[in-house]
């Protein structure tokens, strides 16, 4: 990484691209942080929001070129392959395989992820073309077949001819013996495939379906990915003079534009929100901490309790992968989260309205959404959001519209439900079942996996996440809540506090032992050699650079490993209890143990928060609210006072309703809620009165109950 004095400072770009809106923090030459949140998409108006955002913070107007060398590094985390793979808009792709596994990939491991579906509707292949080849190596590098290189020449030339560019090579036994599938590449490529994506390399590991699928998602998004890298690098200027450009890479580590392959962009995006969540959480002495980042499409929540958590193999989008990805899990419960009724029940989600048309109040013709509950119970004041609406992309939300529409639904709802309902009851009821939603959410990935979840403190996060912090703490019974100043574009800021990291891994499927260990050494430094030598290429310097080396450990048997620290057998195999017994309660006494895999990850550390800032005394008088508005709480209309968040100083307290309103983000103090100024600027939030969970529900149908049982139900099934 190159580091210039305060003086000599160029522009720092840390972008994200969200599936409804691209935030952008930069780095002036001064040092100061700005930021800018504009639509991910707007066609009339710019091609590229991540480019017109670097243009519109540096003072550009539309004629102007980026001033050649003003721009130190552009660091961004991208929904573009994400986007890719969930509308199935990818490469055309052609699956080469051993032959007799044409539909192993097809086939899968026949588990049900919805289990209460009676018909089974399988996700759409990302090939389209399958060939087979004969070829075949055995488990310990045997060559039973030689490779049909006519044949295979043959069958490629021919999908080439028929307009297919990316191919994707999976060999049985080709992540240990890959020379077939070496020969089966450099042939692809010299007949013109412009994306060859071979298993040994994509994903070195067992099991034929998850390696395969990982290598099909690399052929099938790298070259989408590839356009828009290119697209980007292009519009920073000529390629002698570029500024470095990295890309946030699922791991939760940067990686050089050039490197930035599809299988590692899924969660490119909220991979930075994670990073930002702890790097600045930990400045506030927070270290066991749940993530809630609300965007605009959907909702992510992690869990950090002093190390980032990944996750080895994971389903996306009905795909199987087998990537290091942090361990995220994503409901479709975002700010246009599209609401329904259907005479019956509430819903919410999982259709979203995304950026186009966006949310009834988007002044785009869109349907009522979470935002639009927001408008209408005063939790989103139309002076205090972004003015980036309209046909010419400056005018505020449009509150008429949500009003009539919300009224139109209470009129609805009186002839089909037992009671009637006012429109601000009808948007309250909405708003419960998508905080109940991300509650569950966030049971899964905290309180069914072992972890208290009441001594946590959640930290909120993404342009939605404020409004509804304290609700959804309330539904945890967590009462301490943690927003940074940046926390509406924290994702975007997370890229540019990210470090850049390496990993390589290696399948091993040995039983454990000290001769195990032993040889495992060897291999360690072989992995650790090629992964430090990744991270040197990207200008980093060696004293910058640290190694985690990883064992991933299981009971023989079976198929849950768990990532372990390496060390002396004693020390593996007792943290290794110790997790399997929290994740699952209890643990197989006198079953062996199989190291599944190796891994070596390579840190080359970067940017670092700020420092702290000086310490302030408490002024006497309290806060100054600037205005007074109408906001629907706990049943009623309460005046509730809102608050700039700029003009705020250290130790003022605010107690609740208030709203908290800064440039990117809205925070909803709800009652019996106190907001609290720290001296880093940090805004803490604290519940000064304790949890009631009791309510009586009656016996009158109430779709909203109906709903949130039926969601509880479902959660505690699955």
């Amino acid at each position: 990484m190159r580091h210039e004095t305060a003086e000599h400072r160029r522009w720092q770009f840390w972008i994200d691209r969200g599936g409804t809106f691209t935030d952008l923090v930069a780095r002036r030459p001064d040092g100061r942080l700005v930021t800018h949140k504009l639509l991910s998409e707007s066609p009339e108006h710019y091609r590229d929001a991540a480019i017109h955002g670097i243009r519109v913070l540096m003072g550009l107007g539309a004629g102007e070129d980026i001033p050649v060398g003003a721009i130190e590094a552009v660091k961004m985390g991208t929904t573009v392959a994400t986007n890719a793979l969930l509308e199935r808009k990818g490469g055309r792709t052609l699956l080469v395989i051993t032959r007799g596994f044409r539909d192993a990939l097809r086939i899968g491991y026949q588990n049900r992820p919805r289990i209460f579906d009676r018909q089974i509707r399988l996700p759409e292949l990302l090939y389209e073309r399958v060939v087979e080849v004969t070829e075949r190596t055995g488990a310990h590098g045997e060559e039973l077949l030689p490779v049909d290189m006519v044949a295979l020449r043959g069958d490629l030339e021919a999908a080439y001819r028929d307009g297919i560019v990316s191919a994707a090579i999976v060999f049985m036994h080709g992540y240990r013996h890959p020379a077939h599938e070496r020969m089966a590449a450099d042939l692809a490529r010299s007949i013109g495939f412009r994306q060859v994506s071979v298993s040994h390399e994509v994903s070195p590991l067992m099991k034929l379906v998850a390696r395969g699928d990982t290598t099909v998602v690399d052929a099938y998004l790298s070259p989408i990915l590839r356009r828009y890298v290119d697209q980007a690098a292009e519009a920073l200027g000529p390629v002698t003079v570029r500024p470095l450009l990295l890309f946030m890479q699922s791991n939760g580590g940067l990686t050089d534009a050039r490197r930035f392959q599809g299988k590692d962009s899924i969660l490119s995006g909220p991979a930075g929100g994670v990073v930002g969540m702890v790097r600045t959480a930990a400045t506030a002495g927070f270290h066991e901490i749940i993530g809630f980042d609300m965007g605009g499409t959907s909702t992510d929540v992690s869990h950090y309790a002093g190390e980032y958590e990944r996750t080895f193999e994971t389903l996306v989008a009905g795909v199987r992968m087998q990537a290091p990805m942090m361990q995220i899990h994503t409901v479709a419960a975002g700010g246009g989260s599209i609401l329904l009724f259907d005479g019956a029940r509430f819903r919410v989600g999982p259709e979203s309205a995304g950026a186009v048309p966006g949310p009834a109040c988007y002044r785009r013709g869109g349907p009522l959404t979470v935002t639009d509950c927001n408008v209408m119970l005063g939790r989103i004041q139309p002076q205090f959001f972004p003015r980036v609406f309209g046909p010419n992309a400056d005018e505020p939300i449009d509150v008429g519209i949500t009003v009539e529409k919300f009224t139109e639904l209470a009129r609805r709802i009186g002839g089909e439900a037992v009671k009637m309902r006012t429109p601000q009851a009808i948007a309250s009821g909405f708003l419960e079942i998508a905080v109940e939603n991300m509650a569950n959410a966030i049971k899964k990935i905290s309180i069914a996996r072992g972890h208290d979840v009441t001594r946590y403190v959640l930290a909120c996060f993404g342009g939605a996440a404020g409004q509804h912090a304290c609700a959804v703490a309330d539904a945890l019974g967590m009462r301490r809540i943690f927003i940074h100043p940046f926390a509406g574009v924290l994702s975007a800021y997370g890229m540019g506090l990210a470090d850049l990291r390496v990993i390589r891994e290696q399948a091993v499927e040995q039983r454990l032992s000290d001769v195990l260990i032993a040889e495992l050494e060897a291999r360690y430094e072989v992995l650790a050699a090629d992964a430090s030598a990744g991270i040197s290429r990207q200008n980093v310097p060696a004293e910058r650079i640290t190694l985690v080396r990883t064992v991933h450990l299981k009971y023989e048997g079976t198929d849950s490993a768990l990532a372990i620290a390496f060390g002396g057998k004693a020390d593996i195999i007792a943290a290794f209890e110790a997790a399997y017994r929290q994740q699952f309660g209890f643990i197989a006494v006198g079953k062996g143990h199989i190291v599944e895999a190796i891994s070596v990850e390579a840190i080359g550390v970067t940017e670092q928060p700020p420092d702290r800032i000086p310490e302030v005394a408490p002024r006497a008088a309290p806060p100054v609210a600037t205005a007074t508005v109408a906001m629907y709480a706990g049943g009623a209309a309460r005046a509730t006072p809102v608050y700039d968040r700029g003009t705020l100083q250290p130790h003022d307290r605010i107690a609740g309703p208030a709203l908290i309103i800064d440039a990117n983000s809205t925070t909803v103090v709800e009652p019996e809620w106190q907001a609290e100024i720290t001296v880093r600027d940090h805004l803490v939030l604290t519940r000064v009165m304790a949890v009631n969970r009791t309510r009586a529900i009656g016996t009158a149908v109430d779709p909203v109950v109906l709903e949130i049982f039926n969601n509880l139900f479902m959660s505690i099934a699955e």
